[in-house]
Parts: C-alpha cells; structure tokens; sequence
C-alpha cells in the first residue's frame, strides 16, 4: 500500500524551523562560508563593501531560487540599503544598535497588574518599583557596538574575579569625523566551572586571557 508522508512542512511542527533553516544553510552553503550573506529561517542578509559587488551577490543568491521552486515576497524585499532591522537590532556598514520601536515598547510596559497567587499577599514597594525600572533601563539603554575591521589592531580589556567568573570587553579605534574614537565591539563573560575557582589570582586572570583571545 506504500506510505503517507507530507510533501512540505506542516505549519506549526516543533521542528520546523530547525528543518528549514537546515534546508537554507545546505542551499547557499557556498555564499554563506564566502562571506556573502547570512540567514536566519527565511531572512537573507546580503550585504557587501562596493555596489557593483551587491549586484553581483543579489543575483547569485537569486538564480539559485528558482531551480529548486522557492519564491520570495518584493513587498517583503529592501535593496541597496545602508542599514536595516534585524532580530530586534538595527545593523549597519559600521555599528550594532538596539531597535529603538522595541525600546519604546518596553519603556511602556506597565507594571504587571495580574497576580496568579491570589491568596499571597503582594506590595508593590518602592524599592520593588525601583528594582522594575532599573531592569527596563538596563534594558534599553544598551551601548552601541561597532562593527570589527579586521584591518585594525584590536584591544581586549579583561578582568577576572577569583571564585567567581571572567570578563572581557573588546574594543577597536577607529577615526570618525577626523578625531580616533575607541568603541566597543562586544561584551563577554562567564561564570568559573567549580574546577577553575579553585585558581589562584595569577592563574585566573592567565584563564581569562586564554578564554578571552
């Protein structure tokens, strides 16, 4: 009698996103180690130094659709842009911020008003109320991370803390408007396994360099 198997992806399967982004990476395996584009589920990233090289990547990535009978939306399609929206960020040819719609949205969050433990009894204090907009400051006041030039020495600031975790923030200078300005290009840290806080000060701070670099 043979068997019964779906011949696409069913809409709201567990795996499907794993399945499709898998199916995506083996497509454009080539462009994607070549450093052309990027893809996150069905978002493609192509992006390039010069405007005759995007052309010629928009196209490369494009003849590869229709063999295999993939569409894409134009109305869901930006070309030749300088920045754009990215999984909650907006990136461009020099930094990484966060969207500032998400932003907004946070910022005007109201405290939560439904308690699901209804018999418990629940102030909201001031220090509570402090604590709840420190979170959403946190939150929203992220710094702005610059893009590596690979063409330009790196810094790397580490710290280590014995017992307790590792630390490192790595920089770059760059010359923006005639003046050198030094921006951060990522933050990193991490808690000590049980093993490593047992380190003493010269052998924590040697595991933070390794680990950092």
């Amino acid at each position: 009698m043979g068997i019964y198997e779906y011949t696409r992806i069913l809409f709201g399967i567990k795996n499907a996103p794993a399945h499709f982004q898998r199916m995506m990476d083996t497509i454009f395996q080539e462009e994607i180690l070549e450093g052309l584009m990027v893809v996150y589920i069905d978002d493609i990233i192509i992006y390039s130094e010069t405007w005759e090289d995007h052309v010629q990547y928009i196209d490369r990535v494009l003849s590869k659709f229709k063999p295999i009978n993939l569409k894409i939306s134009l109305k869901k399609c930006n070309f030749g842009q300088q920045e754009l929206l990215a999984l909650g960020h907006k990136v461009s040819g020099l930094s990484l911020e966060i969207d500032q719609n998400k932003v907004e949205e946070l910022l005007q969050k109201p405290h939560q008003e439904f308690c699901s433990h209804k018999d418990v009894v629940f102030e909201i204090t001031k220090e509570r109320r402090d604590a709840y907009e420190r979170i959403k400051h946190e939150l929203t006041t992220a710094p702005l991370l610059i893009l590596p030039d690979f063409e330009l020495p790196f810094k790397s600031c580490i710290d280590a803390a014995c017992s307790q975790g590792l630390g490192e923030v790595l920089n770059q200078r760059r010359i923006v408007d005639g003046e050198k300005r030094e921006g951060v290009i990522c933050y990193i840290s991490r808690q000590l396994k049980d093993s490593e806080a047992r380190y003493g000060a010269t052998q924590t701070e040697c595991l933070c360099l390794v680990w950092a670099l």
